[in-house]
């Protein structure tokens, strides 16, 4: 094993860990405030067992959720705050990739940043919705 892959690895490893601990404090306290009535709820938790079995199509039509991009509108909810904690989550591969990636560049190690940047765009477009399909 180089020197250069272990050092590159651990600082891969070093920024997932700091990254996934970080997301799941995160995920807990607004799990916390939205449970604990702290903040007022979009769908009461107690009302959710009766929305649970539906398609997602059909959940947006009765409960009048928002759909698409439109839940960041919602962060003042305990139920839009836990999404956005979720959301989060979804950041830590790209955060990870996005410190690697100079690290790669610097050690010249091209074919690896190549990948780490396409990675990189593909994520942003998946999480943009460009490559979402209609309906």
């Amino acid at each position: 094993m180089d020197v250069n892959d272990r050092r590159l690895r651990e600082l891969y490893a070093r920024w997932l860990d700091i990254a996934t601990k970080a997301g799941f404090a995160i995920s807990l306290g607004a799990f916390l405030l939205y449970v604990g009535g702290v903040l007022p709820a979009y769908l009461p938790v107690d009302e959710l067992p009766r929305y649970w079995t539906l398609p997602v199509h059909r959940f947006i039509e009765v409960t009048g959720a928002p759909s698409g991009w439109a839940w960041l509108d919602e962060l003042g909810y305990g139920d839009g705050l836990n999404l956005a904690a979720v959301a989060l989550l979804g950041l830590v591969t790209p955060l990870c990739y996005a410190r690697l990636l100079p690290a790669l560049v610097a050690e010249r190690d091209w074919l690896q940043a190549a990948l780490a940047a396409l990675q990189l765009a593909v994520l942003l477009a998946a999480a943009s919705g460009v490559l979402a399909g209609s309906g």
